[in-house]
């Protein structure tokens, strides 16, 4: 009797990475933004976020054709290295295809930035997903939070969103699946667009 091989695992094209501290406490604060993003992009594309590996929540699944890993890390948002550097690994991306979503405190609230890459810019995901990845050559979207009043940034990331802020917040996670989309159909350029369109 013949043993049925078992099946090819699909290639992982895009690693979509959310930042955030994961806890129903924390849903809905401006420094979850991030779980926010890649929550509504798992649901729009039926992609179930269940299967723990590696200190994160992972879904796999198929974004405009390409074979995806949508990425929540349950490190909290300070290590959140130690959840994306392994899983990077296991897909065997290069760090180009890591794309990390993650809130903005030198951004109005609602307003996006594209990156290929570039420093933490103070933000300690970033610094910790640098760290582990051994680069900060990886692609990312900034979501502004918005600054915070002097001494009060722990308060301010923590905090939800104003009710008057809602309308912006959902405005700006709707965007960000259109440069998701866009970002892993190799349109980066039209990403910068979708982007600089909706902060006009």
């Amino acid at each position: 009797m013949f043993r049925r091989k078992p099946p090819t695992p699909t290639t992982i094209e895009w690693m979509i990475v959310g930042l955030g501290n994961p806890g129903a406490e924390y849903r809905g604060t401006r420094h979850n933004v991030g779980f926010a993003v890649v929550e509504a992009l798992a649901d729009k594309y039926k992609i179930k976020l269940n299967r723990g590996r590696s200190r994160a929540i992972v879904g796999t699944g198929e974004i405009k054709g390409h074979s995806v890993a949508i990425v929540k890390p349950l490190t909290f948002m300070n290590l959140s290295g130690q959840a994306v550097g392994p899983l990077a690994r296991q897909f065997n991306l290069r760090p180009t295809r890591v794309f990390v979503i993650a809130d903005d405190l030198d951004l109005p609230v609602g307003k996006l930035r594209l990156r290929a890459k570039g420093s933490s810019g103070g933000h300690n995901g970033h610094k910790s997903v640098a760290e582990y990845l051994q680069t900060t050559d990886y692609p990312r979207l900034k979501v502004g939070i918005d600054s915070a009043a002097k001494g009060r940034t722990i308060d301010h990331v923590l905090s939800t969103f104003d009710r008057d802020e809602h309308e912006c917040i959902d405005q700006a996670v709707r965007a960000s699946i259109e440069i998701c989309e866009a970002v892993i159909r190799g349109s980066w350029e039209e990403g910068l667009r979708l982007a600089e369109f909706h902060n006009k």
